[in-house]
């Protein structure tokens, strides 16, 4: 890092007008005179300091990486062992080996993973599945209310995209079945079309996406995890008994020190709660992607966390105790990704990135990580609540930019709103 304070050449370019002028107004944390506004890197004098923010794909990492001190962006080149299911399946479960009283162990669900091209081939697939297949011996003997329910995702998936629930064998038979093509001619129009297709292995933003009447074919998601699925969930009556997850946003810098941003979101699902054995076909009161919902039963599905009005359990501080939670996943699964799966996550010295890492509470209060999302959907929060977002990229800006360009090493301590969860060093200059 300079010691020298440079003038800052600011390429912002976000491709999205939700977050745009939000990102533009957060640069006003900086001193007028220290930045200027470009359009391209072509603009860039030499030498020139520049902090760049624009989509993954835009980013040019090899210039980054040339350009240690005076170029900063906002995104890290490989980050996979987060942002995809099933590598952070694996995350977990490597740091657990190594660190069996590791907060992971009670924080994140155990996965099941496997791959899988076609149904027919799905008895190939689970036989290493002991978990999965003691679960469904166990649920032969129980009532509907006992069975231990297993929720489906795929790993490269998003928006809620092929995500089940089921409990026996014969459930998840049925689930690929139904993503069968129904013809030869079928398959061959999905493979040349964009529906089902996933992004290059650079781009970590994967999708694998469905037509709209969400019809997706095993062959184009192929990874998938199944973990049990958290039952009772929290429930609010102030909120209509409906289940809900917490979006944090959650900035990591350089390599590596991570914080978590205090305000937060809570994503309802579109109905009240139903236990999984009532109907688990019907997963509008099971998936709290708000993302899926029509504008019709959309209001009031993300609300701010802190606002939440009950008490959980006669806790009034039942908040504080899950932010507590949060913090202490968050510092861990980046710890876990960044010591124990160095292939597929490795942090820039001159990166940062936003994360939008969801989680759930259980009816007694412990809060289950559930994703890590790399650049998250930040128009969902609505006009309503904007202001939480453009107080991140405030907090971005002097948390992450500031001591980048040498203007104020303090912050970087964390702030009031962005608490420093994680600071290792990584041995990367």
């Amino acid at each position: 890092m300079s010691t020298i304070t440079p003038h800052i050449h600011a390429l912002i370019d976000y491709s999205d007008d939700y977050v745009q002028p939000l990102l533009l107004k957060a640069l006003s944390v900086l001193p007028a005179e220290s930045f200027t506004i470009i359009d391209s890197l072509a603009s860039l004098p030499p030498g020139g300091s520049v902090l760049q923010i624009q989509q993954y794909e835009l980013l040019p990492f090899e210039s980054v990486v040339a350009s240690p001190a005076t170029h900063f962006i906002n995104s890290y080149v490989i980050r996979k062992a987060l942002i995809r299911k099933h590598y952070l399946s694996t995350t977990v479960a490597h740091w657990i080996s190594k660190h069996p009283d590791s907060s992971l162990k009670r924080h994140v669900k155990p996965s099941v993973e496997f791959e899988l091209d076609y149904a027919e081939f799905l008895d190939e697939a689970l036989v290493e599945a002991y978990e999965l297949k003691e679960s469904w011996q166990r649920n032969e003997e129980l009532s509907e209310e006992g069975k231990e329910w297993w929720i489906l995702k795929p790993g490269m998936s998003e928006r809620a995209q092929g995500i089940r629930l089921f409990s026996s064998e014969e459930e998840l038979t049925g689930i690929f079945e139904e993503w069968e093509p129904d013809s030869e001619d079928e398959e061959e129009e999905d493979d040349e079309g964009e529906a089902g297709k996933v992004t290059s292995d650079q781009q970590e933003t994967s999708v694998a996406k469905g037509d709209n009447d969400d019809r997706i074919m095993t062959s184009h998601l192929r990874h998938f995890i199944a973990q049990p699925y958290v039952h009772p969930p929290l429930l609010l009556p102030s909120s209509g008994m409906r289940k809900f997850h917490i979006r944090t946003y959650v900035l990591a810098v350089g390599a590596l020190k991570v914080y978590v941003y205090q305000p937060m979101l809570a994503l309802f699902a579109a109905e009240a709660y139903a236990p999984p054995w009532e109907n688990a076909q019907d997963l509008r009161s099971h998936l709290t992607n708000t993302c899926i919902q029509g504008s019709s039963v959309r209001e009031g599905s993300i609300q701010a966390f802190w606002d939440l009005k009950d008490q959980v359990n006669g806790n009034e501080a039942w908040k504080e105790d899950v932010f507590e939670q949060i913090c202490q996943i968050s510092g861990e699964i980046f710890e876990a990704a960044a010591r124990g799966m160095t292939v597929h996550f490795q942090p820039l010295p001159n990166a940062f990135e936003l994360f939008g890492v969801d989680f759930l509470v259980d009816a007694q209060g412990t809060t289950y990580l559930l994703e890590v999302n790399a650049f998250p959907d930040f128009r969902q929060t609505g006009d309503e609540l904007q202001d939480l977002i453009g107080g991140l990229f405030e907090e971005v800006i002097n948390v992450a930019v500031k001591p980048f360009f040498g203007m104020g090493e303090e912050a970087s301590n964390g702030t009031k709103k962005m608490k420093k969860v994680l600071d290792i060093d990584l041995g990367r200059r």
